[in-house]
């Protein structure tokens, strides 16, 4: 696809990989969703029930705040019923963090320079190397250090990456290189500015995000501007989109901005038109039913929704199913690009839905059977 289209390909950063638990981050690796809860942590019932929302919607790493004693007692218990690898958020206080990398954390969360003294430091390289964790250093243009703001006068791109390189110092004076780094900012342009010059800087892998976003719509805008053109650039290999929403429509939001840029494959990607008056039906409340209805598939596939012929023929052509508003309550499916049958009004949304899990399937049995031919032939 790359080789045919060069105008889409994508040429990502050079870094090394680190575990973050059993999923990669960096390398060649997929780029990893992650969110974090806002449930009691103490709270492991709201909790758990909160991850499982987040790995139904394909989170690949989750963030826990264990900003207390009961909260890493409670983690323990967090982690072994997560499917996926999680990460104790730790502020401050060293001893959060190695009760949550013996608890189970694959991952610690932490500014190696608000832990304490070099000896506090050390005990939680120690911790972090004999449970086998990774560490995200997690430099905020809002929690700054003095001296960085006394020295550039506000919080600015070499403020953002000195801080960061102080922190990596740090853990690689006591021989740890298991780690990933963060530069965030609610500035956009402070944000990518920073990511841009630390991609420069070091050969670690880098998790993104724009902080304090805000809600669902504006942060997803500022996050999409921000991280989409790193992602863009090649820049970034774990992102977490930061909303004043529930974790799960982060989680979406952050593959919806993967997958528009062809990073990431999951689900079905919808392609739909913002309806006018020539609208054979109702396309908003189409899409919005589709989309509700469709958010069980996993399997990657395209499905196009467009409320007349003017584009939808076209649109159509280049998606595994397409429907095509029509006159007198009758439209057009296709299917694999080619203009198939009808279907009426009133059995549309069923019809379309039993269209997309029934080439689901198939893709899903193309892909078993693939994958028995190759073992055969081993």
């Amino acid at each position: 696809m790359n080789e045919i289209r060069p105008w889409r390909t994508i040429e990502r950063r050079k870094s090394r990989q680190i575990m973050v638990g059993t999923t990669p981050v960096g390398g060649d690796a997929p780029i990893t969703v992650q969110t974090m809860t806002n449930t009691p942590t103490e709270d492991a019932v709201a909790t758990i029930d909160q991850i499982r929302r987040c790995e139904d919607a394909g989170a690949d790493i989750i963030r826990v705040s264990c900003p207390t004693e009961e909260s890493t007692a409670s983690f323990a218990r967090i982690v072994k019923a997560s499917r996926v690898p999680l990460v104790a958020d730790i502020h401050f206080h060293y001893k959060r963090a190695l009760e949550a990398a013996d608890a189970g954390a694959a991952c610690l969360r932490i500014n190696p320079g608000n832990i304490g003294s070099s000896q506090r430091v050390a005990e939680v390289v120690r911790a972090a190397k004999a449970n086998g964790c990774a560490i995200r250093i997690g430099v905020n243009a809002g929690s700054l250090e003095k001296d960085l703001l006394e020295k550039y006068g506000e919080p600015c791109p070499e403020a953002l990456v000195e801080s960061a390189l102080d922190h990596i110092k740090l853990l690689q004076d006591h021989d740890f290189h298991e780690f990933k780094v963060a530069v965030k900012a609610s500035d956009v342009f402070l944000a990518v500015a920073a990511y841009h010059a630390l991609a420069e800087t070091v050969d670690c892998p880098l998790h993104l995000g724009i902080t304090e976003a805000g809600g669902l719509i504006g942060g997803t805008v500022k996050s999409s501007i921000g991280m989409g053109s790193l992602l863009w650039a090649g820049i970034g290999d774990t992102i977490r989109v930061s909303l004043s929403a529930e974790p799960e429509q982060e989680v979406k939001v952050g593959f919806e901005m993967l997958k528009a840029l062809g990073l990431r494959t999951r689900g079905v990607r919808v392609v739909s038109c913002p309806s006018c008056s020539r609208q054979g039906f109702d396309v908003i409340r189409t899409v919005e039913a589709l989309e509700a209805r469709l958010e069980h598939i996993k399997t990657p596939m395209s499905l196009s929704v467009l409320g007349c012929v003017v584009n939808g023929p076209g649109e159509a052509r280049e998606t595994d199913i397409g429907l095509t508003g029509g006159g007198n309550g009758k439209h057009m499916v296709y299917l694999s690009g080619l203009k198939d049958h009808h279907v009426e009004d009133g059995d549309m949304l069923d019809h379309i839905v039993g269209l997309v899990e029934k080439k689901a399937a198939e893709i899903e049995d193309g892909m078993s059977d693939a994958g028995q031919v190759t073992q055969a032939a081993e």
